[in-house]
């Protein structure tokens, strides 16, 4: 922490004046409000005048890799909150800032040194977390931070820790187990969200947990005031008699982990209605020690924010073996079908389906169909599920399933390369099993929608989505016994691994490779691989769908490439989402050096800036208490890493 009282001072003088009609719109929430919708009333930058916006200022975290805990920064992924004139937000490193919204100066910082802890649990990319909940009870204003295994209460004025919250301002996540469960097994990435008196946080399991007694996936309310745990759901069932138990045969829910809560949740405040999106149980590819539906992994699971009891459920992936979770916040959206006013929370998923539901009774709104997929398996143990579920609206946002006519055709070679590189896989529609030889499946593992979810404009009824549709491998093999968190018969930890490659030589997967040999990253499929799609929720249909991203500098730069006029935009991968402004627009960083702004009625590319790094953050926008509407998205990786505010000149 530093500069207390500097900003003690600074906050206070912030917090003094009237709020001017017209004046400053906060966006206090990570999705711009507990429905996240990821949509602002602020419509000051319209496609007339967005070719203006420009940089006003940045601010470096200041992060880098740390020798003596062997730990890294990851991408910088947060969406900051603005609250009165200030914006709260995580690092890679999960400590929060306090920043002035009209210069970005820094007000204050809280370190809660995670890092001390060591890299294991961070996964191989390193530290990363995505945003920080502001409440406020009376005179007290509070900034929540969920971070590894603790869960944060800083005050928003000082930075300081809230002494009055459970053990000197945190308290711990793991103490609701039914055995010990260490830091290493427990982490978090999306913030809390805050209903009343309450904080709630989900769980991420690491997927390099695949063992027997997992820590299963959990929401946990917590007292915002005391620390006090109020409410514990599992989303594996912990008895025989708890409703789903059935669901997992052999008694599989008594040993069985993860179905984790790892993305963000929303909450009908007027309600009192909290939606879980949940993820896939271990192990993420082999279901073959824990037959059955296995619920409540891969659902869309209502609770009572007050209770955490159970209100309706709907599981979109029977038996996951694909690690298709729900990562996306769901929508909670008023729509209008056949002339009648539906409140609805819609769902997007990695496999590219909105699943959209009535709020209060989890009806369809279109119906859902259970159909018949393949469960023709060459894995031995493996039992996969005979149906799935198929919404008959809207229709599927990205492409789904691999044949040899997606095979890639930039050029005749390329085309060849690919359709020899298809031919060592299995293939097949949506829901193919993955097999010892591997199978291609698309949308790969990162979606379809990944974390970055989906933006409503309620004055339309668009959804805006993002996609990336390159197809990965979902390849099993026998599990060698060299890491002792793996216990599986069979793993993804294969010798050729989740990434695709041509190859100039038919040497197969897992061989050698030489410079002269590799020729990735090229994807096997056909461009563009990413897309901005509108989805019109009143009619169920896709309203338009535009290519996104001009696709990596080394794709582009490839010397199979060469003298090859490319299409502007091949499609740039990446698992950030877009938010919605009153102004027309939708704003997406996605994965490039640059913010972007579409026309929400035609998909049409109105802009883009340049931004220091990569954008890997979702976007946030507010008009600050000058009246200047600004947008900001966090940018680059560890030390290159950068929060950017755009905004029109004075």
């Amino acid at each position: 922490m530093k500069h207390m009282v500097a900003a003690a001072v600074l906050l206070a003088a912030a917090h003094a004046g009237a709020h001017e009609p017209g004046g400053m719109i906060e966006w206090p929430y990570v999705g711009g409000g507990q429905a996240q919708t990821k949509y602002s009333t602020v419509g000051d930058i319209t496609a007339a005048n967005v070719g203006e916006l420009e940089i006003a200022w940045q601010w470096d975290p200041k992060e880098a890799p740390l020798a003596q805990y062997g730990t890294r920064p990851g991408p910088f992924q947060a969406t900051p909150v603005m609250v009165d004139n200030v914006l709260y937000l995580s690092t890679m490193y999960t400590r929060v800032a306090a920043l002035d919204a009209e210069t970005g100066t820094e007000l204050w910082t809280f370190d809660p040194r995670v890092y001390e802890g060591g890299p294991k649990g961070a996964g191989p990319r390193g530290f990363k977390h995505r945003g920080v909940a502001y409440w406020s009870g009376g005179d007290e204003r509070r900034i929540f931070l969920n971070s590894r295994d603790r869960l944060y209460a800083i005050d928003a004025a000082t930075g300081r820790p809230d002494a009055g919250f459970g053990e000197g301002g945190s308290v711990s996540l793991t103490d609701a187990f039914a055995r010990p469960v260490t830091r290493f097994e427990f982490d978090q990435t999306s913030p809390p969200v805050v209903f009343e008196d309450l904080v709630i946080v989900g769980s991420r399991i690491p997927d390099r947990l695949q063992r027997k007694f997992d820590p299963p996936g959990t929401v946990q309310a917590f007292d915002a005031r005391t620390g006090e745990r109020r409410w514990v759901f599992f989303t594996v069932p912990q008895s025989a008699d708890e409703f789903g138990a059935d669901t997992w045969e052999n008694g599989s829910w008594r040993f069985t982990g993860h179905a984790n809560v790892w993305g963000l949740m929303s909450v009908d405040v007027e309600r009192g209605l909290l939606y879980v999106p949940t993820s896939t149980p271990s192990s993420d590819y082999w279901g073959g020690r824990r037959p059955g539906a296995n619920l409540f992994a891969e659902s869309l699971v209502c609770l009572d924010a007050r209770t955490g009891k159970r209100k309706w459920h709907f599981q979109t992936v029977h038996h996951g073996v694909w690690d298709y979770d729900l990562a996306a916040a769901p929508n909670l959206v008023t729509i209008n079908v056949d002339g009648r006013e539906i409140d609805a929370v819609a769902q997007v998923s990695k496999h590219g389906f909105t699943y959209v539901f009535d709020r209060v009774t989890g009806e369809p709104v279109w119906p859902i169909e259970e159909r018949a997929v393949d469960t023709e398996t060459d894995v031995p143990g493996e039992a996969l599920y005979p149906t799935q579920p198929f919404p008959t609206k809207p229709p599927p946002f990205a492409a789904q399933g691999v044949s040899l006519e997606d095979a890639n055709d930039l050029t005749p070679e390329i085309h060849a390369l690919a359709v020899a590189e298809m031919k060592r896989f299995r293939l097949g529609p949506l829901f193919t099993p993955p097999s010892l030889r591997g199978t291609l499946q698309r949308p790969g593992a990162s979606g379809g929608a990944n974390w970055g979810g989906a933006a409503f404009d309620p004055e339309t009824g668009l959804l805006f989505v993002r996609t990336s549709e390159e197809a990965d491998t979902n390849q099993v093999c026998v599990n060698e016994g060299n890491d002792p968190e793996v216990d599986v018969e069979y793993s993804n930890n294969c010798p050729y691994g989740a990434t695709l490659l041509m190859y100039r030589e038919a040497d197969g997967p897992g061989a050698a490779e030489t410079p002269e040999s590799r020729l990735g990253p090229i994807p096997l499929t056909r461009p563009p691989w990413a897309h901005l799609v509108a989805l019109d929720l009143n009619a169920g249909e896709i309203a338009w769908k535009a290519p996104f991203g001009e696709g990596s500098p080394e794709i582009r730069a490839h010397p199979l490439l060469n003298g090859v006029e490319l299409p502007a935009r091949l499609g740039t991968l990446g698992n950030s989402g877009p938010i919605a402004t009153a102004g027309g627009l939708v704003f997406l960083g996605g994965g490039e050096p640059y913010l972007y702004a579409f026309d929400r009625a035609t998909g049409a590319e109105l802009w883009r800036g340049a931004t220091p790094g990569r954008t890997f953050g979702n976007p946030m926008t507010y008009r600050a208490r000058s009246g200047r509407q600004f947008v900001v998205v966090a940018t680059g990786r560890g030390a290159d890493a950068a929060l950017v505010a755009f905004v029109r000149p004075e």
